[in-house]
């Protein structure tokens, strides 16, 4: 039985022991540590989307140039990493995470990191390639010169461009 002055009383006072807040704190920062890492990474799913993007960009000028009859050029900014089709008012804007490279014929370039592929009425083209990465992954986007096809394919940092003659890197 417990008296009327608290101090006497022989229940547990409600609350938290100081070893039930530790071990909840424990628990939490390991949940925390397995999961950050995980949301810090760069995205996969980014990185494929911004390579989708530039692959329908260059699509677009392909089939304008032909529909139009009129050159046009999609115009790679490798520093700001943004694209944009001639036009089109729009610029496209990538993820900060995803680097970009481009390489394209000498006569396309702009300036520093900066360049343009240039597609013609027959559908054909300058050529080149637009590389996208993330961490280690990377996607490399070719344009054929001849046929002016666009075709994706997953790479390493090691693989060589499809460099034709005249055909320089921006911001060489």
């Amino acid at each position: 039985m417990c008296r009327v002055d608290a101090f006497s009383c022989s229940r547990p006072a409600p609350g938290f022991t100081l070893l039930e807040i530790l071990l909840v704190l424990v628990v939490m920062v390991i949940g925390a540590s397995l999961t950050l890492p995980a949301l810090v990474r760069p995205s996969g799913t980014e990185l494929r989307t911004a390579t989708g993007s530039v692959v329908a960009g260059l699509r677009r000028a392909r089939d304008a140039a032909v529909n139009r009859q009129r050159a046009t050029v999609l115009t790679v900014d490798t520093q700001a990493r943004r694209f944009a089709v001639s036009g089109e008012p729009r610029e496209h804007q990538l993820p900060s995470r995803v680097q970009v490279q481009l390489f394209t014929a000498r006569s396309e370039l702009e300036g520093e990191g900066r360049g343009r592929i240039r597609f013609f009425p027959d559908g054909s083209s300058t050529g080149g390639r637009v590389t996208l990465a993330s961490g280690e992954q990377r996607y490399h986007v070719d344009v054929d010169w001849f046929t002016g096809q666009v075709r994706t394919h997953a790479g390493t940092s090691g693989d060589p461009p499809p460099v034709q003659a005249g055909q320089v890197p921006a911001g060489s």
